[in-house]
């Protein structure tokens, strides 16, 4: 963010989103004082209208909010900050402030590899994969692939979408085993999305995708 916030009226509003989920978990108030301290550390700070002094959120509680990126809005009089939260959100236990549940989403697929693979559980499949290496996890993995063209082959919506979910979790192995995140390959995405025509090998009179 290049531009300052305005503060010439006061207290500015600062909504705090989940980076990654993109879920809204509060809104608080920030002076400039707050501001500052918020980019200095890192962690998001507001001005308490109560307390009448700057709070650290989670100061007492230890759910620290922890700053990822900071945008402004087009009046320069209100915060939209991405974090990553510490625990939840909300005094009452919740994870926002507004009790809005969390879809599925895909990063929790690889967390969730990345948590197998830390556990060293005896009975855990991703454990098992990850030991009998990649022939074995690309195997598997090709096994899916062909699992949803027979699926799609008979029109069957439903085998179809069990077997791509199945895909989906055997490509996260596949990642995790060879050290990729998942961020690199939205990366990719998102440069072949704003760049018309990135497919290799594909009709040069296409121009998006």
């Amino acid at each position: 963010m290049t531009q300052q916030p305005d503060f010439s009226k006061g207290l500015i509003p600062a909504i705090l989103q989940d980076v990654n989920t993109k879920q809204v978990l509060m809104l608080g108030y920030m002076n400039e004082a707050a501001y500052n301290k918020t980019v200095t550390h890192g962690l998001v700070c507001f001005y308490s209208r109560s307390k009448e002094r700057l709070w650290t959120k989670g100061e007492a509680s230890g759910h620290t909010q922890v700053v990822q990126d900071i945008h402004l809005d087009c009046d320069q009089d209100t915060l939209l900050i991405d974090v990553i939260p510490n625990g939840p959100t909300c005094h009452t236990g919740s994870q926002s402030c507004f009790n809005t549940d969390v879809p599925f989403y895909i990063q929790q697929l690889e967390d969730a590899v990345s948590d197998s693979a830390a556990s060293h559980k005896e009975n855990s499949y991703t454990q098992y994969l990850l030991n009998e290496g990649l022939e074995k996890i690309t195997k598997k993995f090709g096994e899916e692939a062909f699992e949803v063209v027979i699926g799609a082959m008979k029109s069957d919506h439903q085998e179809v979408t069990n077997e791509t979910a199945d895909l989906m979790y055997h490509l996260f192995v596949l990642l995790h085993a060879l050290n990729i995140e998942f961020k690199d390959v939205e990366a990719v995405l998102a440069q072949r999305h704003q760049v018309p025509n990135n497919f290799k090998g594909e009709r040069s009179d296409i121009k998006d995708w």
